[in-house]
């Protein structure tokens, strides 16, 4: 398991030095099957693997075998219902396609077609280099990821659940400081759970009333990003007194329990904090506030007053005192100086004051939008709290803020942050990558699916050398628990829209080819031994036909969430040439990516084939009610998402990784001069999310 999460997470395995000699033929030969799944040693890990004897490598590889087939997607076999795709497709009559789709809704069964000998593979495929790791190293992600200052996904909770449970010496990953509350919520009850600390030695990361609701609902199992509400467990007596100790000794009590009023009544109904008045006073008299409705004069209720009777500075005054709620109605407050004809500068300068309180994920948030805030953008992109993966895109009808006024805030922010940075181990020379200015920073990965790559959604990567996308889709029906699925039918489908966003043309289970640019290998219903559905794209004909935009989509027909099912993924791959090489060529795909949202519909990726640019967008929605959850009833909202996320202005990796060299390094333009490298394959990449979270905008 170590290595399995290992080689997921960074591409690295752990082996120890062994006494025994490996034969080549057994080392040639495993290096040549992993690279028909895209991969390779490094020299390190080569030179280590030589120190074992055949019996121990045999083990070894088997494991990473396994490992590698499941990362891309081949650890199944995809039969899609014209084994000779996209040829076939491409020379049926649609009357044949027709009354083939026709039978297989009725019989289930395929079309009696064999699968005829495929020209061997052309593309030219680049290897994904597997690297040897080292024992620190794997702790120090762990701890890295423990420590991050974002939310991290279900993924990275279950590895380091794992991790919890597994090893001895828990103070190799427990970092000294959680500055994530959910993350400490977690990590907590992952400790107390498997018995690695007691509630002694945890009590000193709790400083608010929150932080124990969020540890209350995460010992219930609960949503503890605190977006929907949890049925509380019966906590026993020593739990009891633990969170309410917790509460007793946290700031601003009964202000704070007011945000969640609700949620702690009926916790309260389970901590029965009467039987504790006595002991833990303060917790008490904060319940009995709540419970009995007395007023309380919040903070944020002062500062709405003082807003409404037109005092901004009073309000800002305020605002002076909590600085996180400072920067986010900064905005606000600048638009109402400027309707007021007030001086704009007196905000800035009260905020100047408070800057440096600020966290780091909040300045360079600060910076981006003060940095954009005049653009010409139709759409403006948010995405709602919790664990589902949602987009809403608004039409941007912001006043405009003075440039002046914008680029002063955004020179604030970046200086706090240089000041900041320069207190961290220097950098010395430094390389960085103007291409990393497509690849978002990651400030939210608490929806995101495990994937061959982990990014963050609004990232664009650059699409490889050839003229051919191919989507593909694999679900598979049957038992989950005790239950048993019924027949799961899962479509792969895509819209192509023009450059203005117009729809233009489908490919799904209605219309199984477009033009001569555009193919889909099948419509299955049913998936009792696993299916699989493909799409072809030709991008030069697409273009020529004047498409722009591609929308890859997943839509469950029998509206069962994917959380349900036993499994299901899907992705895509760059061909040279559809027809050379199997259907689905492990070597070939580019990323593969689980899909188990708790929704109906989701979209992986959207491509922009004029720019060759994926957006990675990882999102996940509910059909819309009273219509069938197809592609034809959705492809309008399909384009409002999707234009959303192909104009999303978030902070970028390029901008942040400049901050820390100006502030503690020296930027140079040669690799081969740099001490520590910013890029997409050396050094330290997108694909390196633990280190960026924990390290940079810690």
């Amino acid at each position: 398991m170590k290595n399995s999460i290992y080689l997921t997470r960074k591409l690295k395995v752990f082996i120890e030095n062994g006494e025994g000699k490996l034969s080549d033929v057994y080392l040639s030969t495993a290096l040549k099957n992993i690279e028909g799944l895209g991969f390779t040693f490094s020299k390190p890990l080569i030179e280590r693997a030589k120190t074992l004897s055949n019996e121990a490598f045999t083990t070894f590889y088997t494991n990473l075998v396994k490992n590698l087939k499941e990362q891309v997607g081949a650890n199944v076999n995809h039969v899609p219902m014209y084994p000779n795709f996209p040829q076939d497709v491409m020379e049926m009559t649609d009357a044949e396609l027709y009354i083939n789709a026709i039978i297989h809704y009725v019989t289930l069964l395929l079309p009696n077609d064999k699968a005829k000998e495929r020209f061997p593979l052309l593309d030219r495929v680049d290897l994904k280099v597997i690297d040897l790791g080292s024992e620190e190293d794997f702790y120090l992600m762990l701890s890295q990821l423990i420590g991050a200052n974002t939310s991290i996904s279900l993924t990275d909770k279950k590895d380091i659940e794992w991790a919890i449970h597994t090893i001895d010496d828990i103070s190799k990953i427990l970092p000294k400081f959680i500055p994530h509350k959910e993350n400490l919520a977690f990590t907590i009850q992952q400790l107390l759970k498997h018995d690695k600390a007691s509630m002694n030695e945890v009590s000193h990361y709790f400083n608010n009333a929150t932080d124990v609701l969020r540890l209350a609902v995460a010992l219930s199992d609960g949503d503890i990003s605190l977006a929907t509400p949890t049925k509380f467990k019966k906590f026993n007596r020593p739990e009891r007194r633990f969170l309410l100790g917790l509460l007793d000794e946290s700031r601003n009590i009964t202000e704070d329990m007011i945000r969640y009023k609700k949620r702690w009544i009926r916790l309260g109904e389970i901590l029965h904090p009467g039987e504790y008045r006595k002991k833990f006073p303060n917790a008490y008299r904060a319940f009995q506030v709540l419970r009995n409705s007395e007023k309380v004069e919040t903070f944020n209720s002062k500062v709405e007053a003082a807003l409404g009777e037109g005092q901004i500075n009073k309000a800002v005054n305020l605002l002076s005192t909590r600085p996180g709620e400072f920067a986010r109605r900064l905005d606000h407050l600048l638009r109402l100086s400027e309707k007021k004809h007030l001086d704009s500068h007196d905000v800035i300068s009260a905020f100047s004051e408070v800057k440096d309180d600020l966290s780091t994920p909040v300045l360079l948030q600060l910076a981006s939008h003060f940095r954009h805030r005049n653009e010409e953008r139709d759409i403006r992109t948010f995405f709602p709290k919790g664990n589902v993966a949602k987009a809403w895109g608004i039409e941007n009808n912001l006043p405009r803020i003075n440039n002046e006024v914008c680029s002063i805030v955004k020179n604030l922010c970046e200086e706090a942050m240089r000041i900041r940075f320069s207190e961290l181990p220097p950098l010395g020379k430094g390389y960085l990558d103007e291409r990393l200015r497509d690849y978002l920073v990651p400030f939210s990965q608490r929806s995101a699916s495990k994937s061959l790559r982990t990014l963050v959604r609004g990232s664009k990567i650059s699409l490889p050398e050839g003229n051919f996308i191919r989507f593909f889709l694999w679900w598979k029906e049957g038992r989950v628990g005790e239950e048993h699925t019924g027949r799961v039918d899962i479509d792969l489908s895509a819209v192509i829209y023009d450059e203005g966003w117009e729809y233009q043309s489908h490919i799904s289970y209605t219309n199984l080819r477009q033009g001569h640019y555009a193919f889909h290998s099948g419509d299955i219903t049913s998936a009792p031994n696993g299916a699989s559905e493909f799409i072809d794209f030709d991008i030069p004909k697409v273009l020529e036909n004047g498409g722009r935009y591609v929308v890859m989509s997943l839509h469950s027909f029998t509206d069962h969430p994917y959380k349900n099912l036993p499994e299901c993924f899907a992705g895509w791959m760059v061909r040279q040439s559809p027809n050379s090489g199997e259907i689905f060529e492990p070597a070939t795909v580019q990323d593969k990516v689980d899909v188990t949202s708790d929704s109906t519909i989701s979209i992986p990726v959207v491509l922009d084939l004029l720019e060759r640019k994926l957006y990675w967008t990882d999102l996940s929605l509910t059909r819309y009610l009273n219509e069938y959850n197809n592609i034809e009833a959705n492809k309008g909202g399909l384009a409002l998402v999707a234009k959303s996320m192909t104009s999303i202005v978030k902070p970028n990796l390029y901008d942040l990784f400049k901050l820390h060299l100006e502030a503690r390094g020296e930027l140079v333009e040669n690799i081969e001069e740099a001490e520590s490298i910013f890029s997409l394959q050396n050094g330290i990449t997108p694909f390196d999310i633990e280190k960026i979270m924990a390290e940079f905008i810690s």
